[in-house]
């Protein structure tokens, strides 16, 4: 199963995350693997290794939400992060929708990187995930 395999390496994908590992997993509710897995992606290498992944899914009002984003360490800067925000990106606005967003920790540089080279904007979000745990919302418009 792709989930337990993903989160069987999440220290590795998950590397350098401010992320505390219950929160990780937090990530990979089943939800997304079962019910939503149509909007999901993995990136695999020549070897049929996993080089990274995305969850997301599309709300009913069209917004198209990464859930998470990984890339293994020894795949980065290679792109991949920005191929599989493309691919989803792609796959949600064939369904209709019209607005992507992510969200990510504040001292997430990679994720704020990846988001701004893509066109989102970056609004801070104060207690957005709970009490003194602001986040920053990225959104971009999708064509349609």
């Amino acid at each position: 199963m792709v989930r337990t395999r993903l989160l069987a390496r999440r220290g590795e994908f998950w590397a350098g995350s401010d992320l505390a590992d219950e929160e990780v997993c937090a990530l990979h509710d089943p939800l997304f693997f079962h019910q939503l897995g149509g909007f999901g992606a993995v990136a695999l290498t020549p070897e049929d290794d996993d080089a990274g992944y995305l969850l997301g899914v599309v709300s009913a009002d069209r917004l198209a939400v990464v859930q998470a984003l990984a890339v293994h360490p020894g795949h980065r800067r290679r792109g991949l992060a920005t191929a599989l925000v493309e691919r989803f990106a792609q796959l949600a606005g064939a369904t209709g929708a019209r607005m992507l967003q992510a969200v990510v920790l504040p001292t997430d540089e990679p994720g704020l990187a990846v988001g701004t080279s893509l066109g989102a904007t970056v609004a801070r979000s104060a207690d957005h995930a709970g009490p003194g745990a602001d986040r920053m919302v990225l959104t971009r418009s999708l064509p349609g």
